[in-house]
């Protein structure tokens, strides 16, 4: 059911172009996958997203576990039929929000996680094959094995006996995904972690390559400071299978879109662009404005666009851009009308949708190196 095939190697450098074959569908790679953390991508609907032009998107196992839970969603069909999006999804294991969610109680020992719900307190654990289990029912095509997520800046001890427990985890999730997945519904993916340090990536790099996963991803690298993480990533890949797809997790900023697709990487999920179009940014491109120094963002909120009768963005084709002016959008954002998080998320995932679309045809005809130079300068 789930194959990884690349379909162009960038001559000068390790960017390439690719198909990712489900039972729900293909997608083309490199691909920003829009998170839709509750099945959902907040003030969107599916259909919303397959106008856009995505092929897929990442649900959170943690948060539909807790609501409304696994089994509702298996009775109607997963996380398909339940989201009604007929096409590629993803699952991540819930390891992160576990950790990353602990201010009320989070335990952690060998065998098992022990938390506290967000939403009501109630105590839950999680153990790799429970996350198997409760992937197995959502659904996705693409689930991610169990694993600690650490603070990027812990120091070397803690991530060390952080690694030696997420290894021990990944093989018990690898061993119950091939229990529950007989049917070949489902594709694995390895996370490679370690830190800020390089022969902890590589150890674990040279792990997870050495275990029958569908395909590898990389975990905890969140752009900062950017020379840095990029050079653990790119330590790290020269380890990984050429010809397994490779996932960055929580990676969405424009630049760091580049940097990690230049080093090979197939596909990225990040809230970034929707959730910062709540916070009323638009990601526009460099013929109107964006660089690297604005992060390619303008922000709407501000007074002088009360009376701007311009769009967001004068190169973009989004529905937004062709009939919305930024004084109606400043207007709705004042009045506090929720058509705006509808018009602003739309717009952002727009951008996104036409980047890597722009991307990928570079990579296809050897020009990616000249299109970086165009956006990063």
């Amino acid at each position: 059911m789930f194959s990884f095939t690349i379909t162009h190697q960038e001559t000068n450098c390790n960017a390439r172009t690719g198909i990712i074959q489900t039972s729900h569908g293909s997608l083309k790679t490199p691909a920003f996958i829009p998170v839709a953390t509750q099945a959902t991508i907040k003030a969107l609907s599916s259909e919303q997203l397959g106008e856009i032009g995505f092929e897929a998107a990442l649900c959170n196992t943690y948060h539909l576990y807790l609501q409304p839970g696994e089994n509702i969603v298996e009775k109607c069909g997963g996380l398909h039929g339940f989201m009604n999006f007929n096409k590629p999804l993803f699952t991540d294991s819930g390891g992160f929000q576990v950790f990353s969610l602990n201010n009320l109680f989070c335990k952690v020992d060998d065998d098992k996680v022990t938390f506290t719900s967000h939403i009501d307190n109630s105590k839950h654990i999680f153990t790799p094959e429970k996350s198997m289990q409760i992937q197995r029912k959502l659904g996705a095509d693409m689930i991610f094995a169990f694993d600690q997520c650490l603070d990027i800046n812990a120091d070397y001890e803690t991530t060390k006996k952080s690694l030696e427990r997420t290894h021990e985890w990944e093989l018990r999730s690898l061993k119950e995904f091939q229990k529950l997945n007989k049917d070949k519904k489902q594709a694995l993916y390895g996370i490679v972690q370690g830190g800020r340090f390089t022969e902890l990536r590589e150890e674990s790099a040279k792990y997870i390559a050495s275990l029958p996963f569908d395909g590898m991803s990389i975990g905890s690298i969140f752009g900062d400071p950017k020379e840095e993480s990029k050079n653990l990533v790119e330590h790290a890949i020269q380890f990984l299978p050429h010809d397994k797809p490779l996932h960055m997790l929580g990676i969405g900023s424009v630049d760091d879109l580049f940097t990690y697709v230049e080093l090979g990487a197939d596909t990225f999920d990040c809230v970034l662009p929707t959730r910062l179009a709540r916070m009323g940014y638009a990601f526009i491109g460099p013929e109107s404005g964006g660089n690297i120094q604005n992060k390619f963002r303008m922000k709407i909120t501000k007074a002088t666009y009360k009376e701007d009768l311009s769009p967001l963005d004068k190169n973009c084709t989004c529905s937004v851009c062709t009939n919305y002016s930024n004084a109606y959008l400043y207007h709705l954002y004042k009045a506090k009308e929720l058509l705006f998080y509808s018009l602003m998320t739309f717009h952002n995932l727009h951008f996104f949708a036409r980047l890597m679309e722009e991307i990928r045809q570079s990579i296809e005809s050897d020009t990616f190196k000249e299109l970086k130079k165009k956006w990063i300068n």
